[in-house]
């Protein structure tokens, strides 16, 4: 598929009664999900990582959601779309730099406890030069898919995304 590139993860609660790592795992393959990068570290917690193509950050994170849904055993929630809110820290490690790097620049305003959001942070970074220019080129698919994470995010706020398999 051609279009933009779009690196996000999906934050999905599992209902209590799914510990079969293995069945989960395989069901997700079977899916198409071999592209993910998993995480199962927190207990009744998965964590993808995708990095897809497509148009618009929000249709493709949409697309998504509902392939892995469609794996995951019943009840299961999305949680939360990233990048979203993110930390200094977080931006900086995607950018190759140290925090005090960043800190030293123009940043929007902080959103939330100190988290900014990963969409208003492209015009602060795209000026730059040198080695923290080479890590926003590497971290493009991250910053684009911000304002989908952010949409999809507020439409699970809002209760007009089904999040959940029945």
């Amino acid at each position: 598929m051609s279009g933009t590139t779009f690196e996000f993860d999906l934050v999905f609660a599992l209902p209590g009664e799914s510990s079969d790592e293995d069945a989960i795992l395989d069901a997700l393959f079977e899916a198409g999900c071999d592209d993910a990068a998993i995480g199962l570290g927190s207990p009744g917690l998965i964590g993808l990582g995708f990095t897809r193509a497509g148009r618009e950050a929000e249709a493709v994170i949409s697309a998504t959601v509902d392939q892995v849904l469609g794996a995951l055993p019943d009840r299961t929630v999305l949680r939360e779309v990233r990048p979203d809110l993110v930390s200094l820290a977080e931006v900086a490690a995607r950018l190759k730099v140290t925090r005090q790097a960043l800190q030293k620049r123009p940043m929007p305003p902080p959103s939330l406890g100190g988290l900014y959001r990963a969409s208003e942070m492209p015009p602060y970074l795209s000026a730059v030069k040198g080695k923290m220019r080479d890590g926003f080129c590497d971290a493009s698919a991250w910053f684009a898919a911000a304002p989908g994470a952010q949409r999809v995010n507020a439409r699970i706020s809002l209760a007009e995304l089904p999040r959940t398999v029945p």
